[in-house]
Parts: structure tokens; sequence; C-alpha cells
């Protein structure tokens, strides 16, 4: 396992391969039998790696030296289908680290128990008792709506120009006054930390709320108000009105601060909505305290979800703004784990009375640049704060502190993981909370507004923009099982209608994005994607989604799932039903109440496009080369009409001759434009037959570039591409409607 590049195993576990295997290289074996012997020293350990304590691609390079400690291991380079990847992993470590972290992400999305489903245990070795009452008042709490998913796409089809309007404002600010990064990064840290990141450090106190901005951590030292001010000013333009929540902005700004001053970036999750109140007493309870011991620090973060590495990374945001003369005093006066030099440097702007407010830099050397600096003033004694030389005072971070410092890309790394880790803190989702107009004051709501928003949601199953695979968990259990039911028994009766329910799921996210729009009826007023060049007396397959959507509705008893989320599952179910590979499928689209026969002519990619065209096309959505060559790949499936390959079979020169003369009888150089032909040697199972085909008559530099020999390389890679595609632009929320006949508009 690639994880083995570190760590250690035991002799037991290795015993039988460095005495009885063949594929190991003999001085490997010999090497280890003394430490392994023959019999006893079960729990002796080796080091599964030559560089056990150094997570690299190392391993890789053992395994085709035939030095794999496990058999397990030596498996993966054995004459077998993995050993191309093992070699690239080999020659290529950055391809290593990208495609483990990305496993590790979708491995650990493995079944997760989510909303009221499982439990928070208070000892991780043992199962909490949990009374009827609290599973009781979960579920009620779940009825008032609140979708606690953030996204980083949450504004994509809501305000695109989101984004870019916040960074274009804070590197101006940023520009102008360096020290405002720091400034903006802390307000998101100290929005957090007080009941979630919910925008209440922004509001002003009012005659019956004395607010945050006057607690101690924050009284005339938090700063940047104005900035997020502009910042809302400047979104609210684009947006066309209060859209995005001042607590996005704070999240997205924090950020940006980061990058403007030569830090890491990292993906913001999104969809977080405003506080209407904010306290004062809860800001002086939460809020970490500079004078702080590590055992408090630790207490403080822990209470957040939040372990002492995010602390130490964290942290190393001081490694840009300022403190204030009265925060760092009593260290440079009365510590003694400080270097004399620099407390001396630091006196004579911080005097032992008077000069509060005086400022000096958290990192001397680089105070306005993101760097791993901080964490070497630590190891010098030269921490300005003293909870920040507790990070570093022959205590448990210690080792964490001294990691970053030699290190400033795991610094990074971590940093960005902890910063996300802390957006996530009870954010206001859902209908909870409100987009405040002015950051500094809550919005004037009127009943009827919150009135109709809680009837909205409870009648519909209000959500956020995030699709989910459980998004009818609680309101249609049935659902996928009755889909997945009607879609094998249409592909049984006709095995091509697999194909033409995928081409259907497809067709439809290309244009204007997963809506179910292809599956709209012409009217008198408009004029939809049925009669398009791509799928006029082509596309197929809606009376099954008719026949699907009456069955789905019988058993969730109404209108509850749309027509897009059919076709989503319906295109997986098609594929799994001709032996390929299942995926999860988000779910939680609504349907869209208009279509264009237009969008479908300019988005739909043509049969007779080149590869620049393809590939520009596909990037027009945000699907990469890989993607395409892997949806592409649907074509091991179905078949074609003549209209569509007659101009390849007869003009073109890249095509095997004999292929081409056994297409031309059934498909002539005119007429029969409807004849069918399979696009696959095996067009009825979902294999990797396609590439083989295309590798018989191929001079594309992309298809040489990305050869399927490895089909369980395909089917991953198709599989997930499916989900990204299964993404573009979903209408949620309130957005669209859920159509109680796929063909026409409610």
């Amino acid at each position: 396992m690639p994880e083995n590049t570190i760590g250690q195993a035991q002799c037991r576990f290795f015993r039988t391969r460095i005495y009885n295997g063949t594929n190991i290289d003999a001085q490997f074996a010999n090497s280890l039998q003394g430490s392994c012997p023959a019999s006893g020293g079960d729990n002796n350990l080796s080091p599964l790696d030559s560089t056990p304590t150094r997570f690299d691609g190392a391993y890789f390079a053992k395994l085709m030296s035939r030095r794999g400690l496990l058999h397990s291991d030596q498996e993966l380079f054995n004459n077998g289908t993995t050993d191309r990847i093992v070699r690239g992993y080999s020659i290529n470590p950055r391809l290593f680290s990208a495609d483990f972290a990305r496993a590790m992400v979708k491995m650990g999305n493995l079944g997760p128990l989510t909303g009221t489903i499982g439990q928070i245990r208070q000892n991780c070795r043992r199962i909490s008792l949990v009374t009827t009452m609290v599973v009781v008042m979960g579920l009620v709490l779940a009825a008032g709506v609140n979708c606690q998913q953030l996204s980083p796409f949450f504004y994509f089809r809501t305000c695109p120009q989101a984004l870019p309007a916040i960074r274009a404002a804070v590197f101006a600010a940023v520009a102008q006054e360096p020290r405002m990064g720091a400034s903006l990064l802390r307000l998101h840290f100290h929005d957090c930390f007080v009941n979630g990141c919910d925008g209440s450090v922004l509001l002003d106190d009012t005659p019956t709320m004395t607010g945050e901005k006057g607690s101690l951590a924050n009284a005339n030292s938090a700063r940047g108000f104005e900035v997020i001010d502009s910042i809302k000013s400047a979104v609210d333009r684009p947006c066309g009105g209060s859209v995005v929540s001042c607590a996005d902005i704070l999240a997205v700004a924090a950020r940006d601060s980061v990058v403007a001053l030569g830090g890491a970036s990292w993906p913001v999750q999104l969809g977080r909505r405003d506080s209407t109140t904010a306290s004062k007493d809860a800001a002086d309870t939460n809020l970490p305290s500079p004078f702080s011991s590590l055992a408090t620090l630790i207490s403080s973060f822990q209470r957040k979800g939040l372990n002492a590495r995010d602390l130490v990374a964290l942290s190393g945001a001081h490694t840009i703004g300022q403190a204030q003369c009265r925060v760092f005093r009593t260290r440079i006066y009365n510590d003694t784990n400080i270097d004399t030099l620099f407390a001396s440097s630091l006196q004579g702007s911080c005097p032992a009375s008077g000069g509060d407010n005086n400022l000096s830099p958290l990192d001397r050397f680089t105070p306005t640049r993101f760097d791993g600096a901080y964490f070497g003033n630590l190891m010098s004694r030269r921490g300005l704060l003293h909870s920040d030389q507790e990070l570093f005072n022959n205590g448990t971070t210690d080792q964490i502190v001294r990691a970053y410092s030699f290190n400033p890309r795991l610094f990074s790394a971590d940093f960005a993981s902890a910063m996300v880790k802390m957006g996530n803190l009870s954010p206001l989702t859902g209908t909870n909370g409100q987009i405040r107009q002015n950051c500094r004051r809550i919005s004037v709501l009127s009943v009827l507004v919150v009135v109709m928003g809680l009837v909205f949601a409870s009648s519909s199953g209000v959500t956020c923009q995030q699709l989910s695979p459980s998004f009818y968990f609680r309101t249609c259990p049935r659902a996928l099982p009755v889909i997945r039911r009607e879609v094998f028994s249409a592909v049984a009766r006709e095995p091509r209608m697999g194909a033409s329910l995928l081409r259907l799921h497809f067709h439809d996210c290309f244009v204007n994005g997963c809506d179910g729009s292809v599956l709209l009826d012409d009217t008198p007023t408009m004029t939809g994607e049925k009669n398009s060049l791509a799928n006029a007396n082509s596309a197929r397959g809606f009376e099954v989604i008719d026949s699907i959507k009456s069955a789905v509705d019988r058993a969730c008893g109404g209108s509850v799932v749309s027509c897009a989320d059919i076709l989503a599952v319906a295109a997986r179910d098609s594929v799994v039903a001709l032996g390929g590979p299942s995926w999860r499928v988000q779910l939680g689209r609504r349907d869209s109440t208009t279509a264009s026969k237009d969008a479908a002519d300019n988005n739909l990619p043509s049969p007779f496009s080149n590869l620049a065209t393809l590939i520009s096309s596909f990037q027009s959505k945000g699907l990469n080369a890989r993607d395409l060559v892997a949806l592409s790949g649907a074509h091991t499936i179905g078949q074609a009409q003549c209209r569509f390959f007659k101009t390849r079979i007869y003009n073109d020169t890249n095509i095997d001759p004999q292929f081409a003369s056994s297409l031309q009888g059934s498909c002539p150089a005119s007429g029969g434009d409807n004849n069918l032909s399979p696009l696959d040697s095996t067009p009825t199972r979902f294999d990797g037959a396609y590439f083989a085909k295309l590798m018989s008559r191929s001079s594309s530099t992309m298809e040489r570039r990305i050869r399927y020999i490895n089909p369980r390389l395909f089917s991953a890679d198709f599989s997930r591409a499916m989900v990204k595609m299964g993404n573009l632009s979903p209408l949620t929320g309130t957005n669209g409607q859920v159509r109680q006949n796929c063909r026409r508009v409610n």
C-alpha cells in the first residue's frame, strides 16, 4: 500500500515472504532474517521503506527492486496490471503525491454517517448512551432545515463574479497597507471562535445588544471593518444585491489576504449565513488569550474540534501583522524563556508603563510576507507573545514547530487544511440566520418573509447549493431502488437503452447545467432541446424516463424526486446494468422551467469536431482533457446513425481501411442517414474495448498520452468524471422546480 512509504511492520507479517517468496531480492531477504528468525520474534519490527520517517516515493523504487517488505506490497509490481502505475509513481513523486491526496479524499467519503445518523462519541472506545429524548430533539431540529454542508461552488450560479470581486478588493487594500492582510485574517479567526463563522464579529453594538467589538481581545485592537464594508459594497454591485453573506466575505478575504502576502491558497467552503446577534461575553469566554499556557491553548482549540497540530498551524498566522505593547509587555520584562537581546530591543518601544498601543511586528524579519519565519523565531526564543513561545517551550508541540521551521511547504499545507477546518465551525446555513445588507447591522426582515421561508422549508425540503448522495434519505428512501429496478428492466428489454439514457444525461448537463431541460417538449413560446442538431431524430429514452418518473412518484407519494436527478441516477444504473462501474450519484438537483434549442446547438460537442475543439468545449464546462477521454469512453456502448460517421468512413485517412469498408455496406455514400452501427465491438457491454479500437488507428497526441490499457483506470476515471459532470450548474434551493411531468413545466 502507498502509505507504506512510512512506518514499520512486525516480523509475523513478512516472515513467509523473506523465507519463501521468490519475487524478492536475495540480499534484501537475508538482511531481514537476523531480526525476523524462522520461528519466534513475531513482534520484531522492520521499516517498510528505507526512509521510514519521511513520506516520499522511495517505496515504489523498492518495489521495482523486488524489495517490498510485505507480500501484498510486492504484488503491486509483479508483472501485473499495476506495474505501470508503480513505475509512474517512482519516476514522478509529484504524481504520486497528487494521486495519494485525491485517493485519501475519495476514501474519506466512504459511507460517512452524517446529519442525525450515528453520534459524536464522548469516548472513542465506546458508544455513548443517547436517550430517546435526544434523538427526538435531533429530529425536531432537523425539521427546521439546516443544510450543514458548505461548498466552494456555492455562488457559482447565483453570483459567479463574487470571488473575483472580493479578491480584487482585498489585494487593493493590502497593497495600500500590507498590515491589513493580517487584520482581515484575524477578523475571520475571531469570528469563527465565537459561536461559529457567522459574521457576528462585524456587528455594531445596539441599545439591546453588546457585541464582540468591545470584548477584551477586540477592543481597540480588531480592525479592517471599513475594508469589509468596502468589499461588501463591491460584491453586492455585480451580484445585483445582497447575495453573498458577510461571514463568507470574511472567510474569502482571509484566504485572499494570505495569498496577497505570498502565502498558500485553498478552496474556501462557502454557503454560510449571517448571525442576527453577537455577544461580548461569548467573545471574552472563547477567544484565546495572548497570556495563555500551552495546556490552556490546547484545551481552547480542542473545544472547537481543532487539535494541537491545528493550533500550531493556525498560530503560524503570526508570521504577519503586529501586536500592541499591552499584550507582550509582561513577556519582555518577566518571562525567562526569551532571548535577552530580543527582549531588550523591544523595551524601547514598549516601556514598563505607558505606550500600551505601541506596535511591534509579530515576526520581526518578514512581517508583511506570509512564510515560515515565525517558527524559526520560536526556536530562537523570539516569539513576541507569551502564547506564541508556549508552542516551543519543552512541550508537546515542540516537534511540530521544528517540523514547520524546517519544512515551509508542510506548514503551508497544514495551515490551509486548518483554515478550512476552522471555517467549518458551526456555520449558519439553510434558513438559519440571514444575508445582511450591511455587515455592521442586522437586516430588517418582515415576519411574512420568515414565515414563508419556514413554510417552504417544511413543504419542499429546502436544500443548500451543495448536492448529496443522501438527499432523499429522509424524504423518499425508496427512490433510488425504484429507479434502479426500472432501468434494469428497460435495459433487459433493450440493451441499447442503457446507452440512450446515459447520453440523455450527458446532453442535459452540457446545456445550461444538469437541470432536466433536455426532457421538455416544445411549446408555442419555447423551442426546446429535443430538436437541436445533436438530438433531433437521435435522442431517445424519453418514454423510459416517463415510466421511471411515474414509478418513483408512486413510491414517494408525490413529486419528490426531480427529473434532473432521475436522469443522473438512470445514467449510473444504465452503466451498471451493462457491466460497468458504479459511483455515488450526487443528488438534490431541481428542474429547469425552460429549454433552448440554440443553447443545445451551441454547447453540445459535434461528432465532426477536431481535438482542439473538443478540449475547448470540455474546458468551458470545467472538464479537462482526461475527463474528455474518460467520458468519451461511454461510446463503448450504444450505436450511431450513418449521418454522423459517413464522412469519416469515406473521407478520413486515419481509419483502418477494412473497418471503413465493413461499414460502407450499411452506410452508403448517399442515403441511409438513420442506419445504425455499433460504436464498439461490444456495444452492450460497458468495458474498455472502445479504447483498443482507437489505438488500432489513432494519430492523436492526446490519445497516445492517455491510453486506457488498464480498464480499472478507465472505470475509476469515468466514475469520477461523471460525478464532476453531474455537478455542472445544478438548480438547487428555491431555484427551478420539481416537475410533476418531466416533459412540461408545472
